[in-house]
């Protein structure tokens, strides 16, 4: 089973092109499923796969992504001659509920910014890490992965590298450069292998993504915060607010490098629903 998921892992990180976290999800459900059902995949059949599913008491969101690893699964391996059939055709996924992600006040956004402590390295690295989290709408891992080489200060803008390698250009303001600036004037010696790396830690290498996502909650604890947050919340927030302001739905998209508008839409499902509290809370016969 071990080398069917290895030559599985390297049809979706060479000819599908995934990110490696979307590869790392996928493999981890599949190798929850085989070791549940105590099967190899050839012998697998459509029972099996609802036998398992019935069996979760996960998410339908959850549940959702597990489904769309089998079906994924189970089409390589009939492509490649393993078996002549998909177990997972007919089976169909779960409804869901639109998702509305957590989304910042403006006003909270820059409490958490001011409460970094820049008067240390780490202070000045944390608050620019912050700064373009929510200036340029970065993933975690577009953020570990800049590069000082793909920020162009003058011109006022970087060069991102997202999804499947997909590079796009993203504006980045004032206040994120002065952030990063100031970061630079104390940034680590780096280890050789990160010299063009923007983001260190104390020993000149990469930084963890747990470290972002620990140092996120913290901050966001020290600013009073009291919301369930992540690094993702920051780009969440950066859309919602210049849909908010009034920006083209199709630029945010860019900015964001979603491939489909359909994904950037839900940020305008955000304001409304803002909106629609704002209404209700002043409302005289609110429930």
């Amino acid at each position: 089973m071990d080398s069917e998921l290895d030559r599985y892992s390297y049809y979706l990180k060479v000819e599908r092109a995934m990110s490696p976290n979307t590869v790392a999800s996928y493999l981890s459900d599949l190798e929850d499923f085989f070791t549940a059902v105590a099967a190899g995949p050839a012998s697998v059949d459509k029972d099996t796969v609802l036998d398992y599913l019935s069996s979760r008491t996960v998410s339908e969101r959850t549940l959702a992504r597990e489904m769309s690893a089998l079906r994924s699964f189970f089409s390589w391996f009939r492509s490649t001659g393993g078996r002549a059939d998909n177990p997972t055709e007919g089976i169909e996924l779960p409804k869901l509920g639109r998702y509305l992600p957590s989304v910042l006040s403006v006003k909270e956004v820059e409490a958490i910014l001011s409460s970094v402590d820049v008067s240390s390295s780490k202070g000045l690295r944390d608050r620019a890490m912050l700064e373009m989290l929510y200036a340029c709408g970065l993933r975690v891992s577009e953020l570990l992965d800049l590069k000082i080489s793909d920020i162009f200060s003058k011109e006022g803008f970087i060069r991102v590298t997202g999804k499947g390698d997909k590079q796009r250009v993203v504006p980045v303001g004032e206040s994120a450069l002065d952030a990063l600036s100031a970061y630079f004037a104390e940034r680590p010696l780096p280890a050789r292998e990160c010299e063009d790396i923007v983001f260190l830690n104390n020993k000149g290498v990469r930084l963890s993504r747990v470290y972002v996502f620990k140092m996120v909650k913290a901050q966001a604890m020290a600013a009073g915060v009291d919301k369930e947050i992540s690094p993702h919340t920051f780009r969440h927030s950066f859309a919602t607010h210049l849909i908010e302001n009034g920006a083209d739905l199709r630029a945010v998209q860019e900015m964001l490098g979603h491939e489909s508008i359909l994904t950037t839409e839900i940020y305008t499902h955000i304001d409304t629903a803002t909106w629609q509290r704002n209404i209700m809370s002043h409302h005289p016969h609110k429930l």
